[in-house]
């Protein structure tokens, strides 16, 4: 448990009374967020079925089999390479201009990732559509910003039990279109036989469909929602104050230097402007990110495996399936995770606390991936039975409860930030180190999975990998308290 301090930041960080109450959710502007949570889980949904068939397809690994996971891997992780450059000065720019204009931005250059992804033909030209979506979509970091300014500790938790509809809805809508809508000259000769552009561009047809529901969202955040922070700079004021130039790891204020006329410390003013770089490197903001950025890794990784074993051969390791029906076992994992948090998380949130929920998700992992494995082994033995689904539906089921950690964290960031002019800044930083494990986890993970499978090599190298990472995301969240709303300030 991390005790509180009396260091430079305490007349930064003043404990204010807890509500007593639980506060009504903000439905006027809740809706919309939810609304604009589901693109995101949309696209990669709608693309997560094609990733190694599309791999296949264009030739890039020349037949080699054991190469597929490794330019999988290459390709989702791509995203959050771009992510992890940009994802931090979005995140910093949207405490100055507003939440608004960053989202508005987001969304749109996801449809137009989207439409370039389906148009691609070429391994090159697929990496370019990940890189500028990547670098252009801040969403998620803004999404959790927006939803800590319009919501404090004691709904929070309750905000986060409706969080999964959106989630659910992209990643089970997601699956299905990518799975069931990809080479539909092939699939469906009757509907699309005749035309040209689907025999061209194959996966062009889900892609299109998921970027047309994204543009519907960004038109509806565009009338609907609102601006959530309060002192806004122009945009051209930065540009002329050299905001994009300058350097974020200024020193840090101490009290001292924070003075008005008569000498003394100004708290209205600390609170009411972000704070630079080093002012926010607390240990509460450290503890938080390690947790987030581990977890993140894992999860990140044991995603990027999954498909990749469900569609690779059995005799190599995998189990054979093809990308309709991985799409409907992503789709199902997707409706129960969010049924057991819509229904469950705030119950649990009230019993348990964060710290523990998050421990138990964690600890999860690793007889998740021991069921990598045994699932193969039983495939080898007698081929795809009901002992192999079970072992799947087990392993789904554990990762609902890996899942689980993500609105616990959430609710020690917000606890962690300094401020509340500066949670934008702080959740970008949580952001550029789960961004940076998603680099990893998916390019290290797929690539260790393909040597894995080459002749001579370790077949277990890729759980003994996943295993250690696991036990690191467990290690990380011990260090957190076991309350945040106890132990560690909640902004204002």
């Amino acid at each position: 448990m991390i005790a509180q301090q009396d260091d430079e930041e305490t007349p930064l960080l003043q404990r204010p009374e807890q509500p007593k109450a639980k506060t009504p959710l903000p439905w006027d502007q809740f809706w919309i967020l939810l609304l604009l949570e589901m693109p995101d889980f949309l696209s990669s949904g709608t693309l997560a079925p094609n990733f190694v068939k599309l791999v296949r397809d264009i030739g890039v690994t020349h037949g080699d089999e054991t190469q597929v996971g490794h330019y999988a891997g290459i390709l989702q992780s791509s995203y959050f390479a771009a992510h992890t450059l940009t994802i931090f000065h979005w995140s910093q720019l949207s405490d100055h201009i507003g939440r608004r204009p960053v989202i508005l931005t987001a969304i749109l250059a996801l449809v137009i990732s989207m439409f370039a992804f389906g148009l691609s033909k070429s391994f090159l030209a697929l990496l370019v559509s990940r890189v500028v979506c990547g670098a252009f979509d801040p969403g998620d970091a803004i999404m959790k910003t927006l939803l800590m300014d319009i919501t404090d500790a004691t709904n929070m938790p309750n905000a986060y039990s409706y969080m999964p509809i959106p989630l659910m809805i992209g990643t089970t809508v997601g699956p299905l279109i990518g799975g069931s809508l990809s080479r539909p000259a092939e699939r469906f000769p009757g509907i699309f036989g005749r035309s040209e552009l689907l025999k061209t561009y194959p996966y062009f047809l889900p892609c299109s469909i998921s970027a047309s529901f994204i543009f519907i969202t960004w038109l509806v955040a565009y009338v609907r929602l609102k601006e959530s922070v309060s002192t806004r700079t122009p945009l051209w004021e930065l540009i002329k104050g050299g905001f994009f130039g300058q350097s974020y790891s200024k020193p840090r204020q101490s009290s001292s230097d924070i003075i008005v006329d008569t000498g003394e410390v100004n708290p209205e003013e600390v609170q009411s402007k972000p704070l630079p770089l080093r002012a926010l490197l607390t240990s509460k903001v450290l503890s938080a990110t390690a947790s987030y950025a581990t977890m993140g890794l894992f999860l990140m990784g044991f995603g990027s495996v999954l498909p990749v074993f469900y569609a690779t051969p059995i005799e190599l390791g995998g189990l054979s399936l093809d990308p309709p029906r991985i799409g409907a076992l992503l789709a199902a994992s997707s409706v129960t995770h969010g049924m057991f948090q819509l229904l469950l998380y705030a119950r649990l949130h009230d019993r348990f606390g964060a710290k523990a929920i998050h421990i138990t998700g964690v600890s999860s992992g690793i007889p998740m991936v021991i069921l990598f494995p045994v699932t193969n082994a039983l495939a080898r033995a007698y081929g795809i039975g009901v002992a192999v689904w079970l072992c799947v539906v087990v392993q789904l089921t554990l990762k609902t409860s890996l899942l689980m950690c993500f609105p616990c964290l959430t609710l020690f960031i917000r606890a962690a930030a300094p401020n509340r002019a500066s949670l934008g800044v702080t959740n970008g930083i949580t952001q550029v180190a789960i961004a940076a494990g998603r680099i990893v986890g998916p390019a290290s993970a797929a690539s260790v999975f393909s040597y894995s499978l080459q002749e001579g090599h370790n077949a277990w190298s890729i759980y003994y990998f996943l295993i250690a990472i696991a036990f690191l995301a467990v290690g990380t969240g011990l260090l957190l308290p076991r309350d945040p709303r106890s132990v560690w300030e909640d902004p204002q």
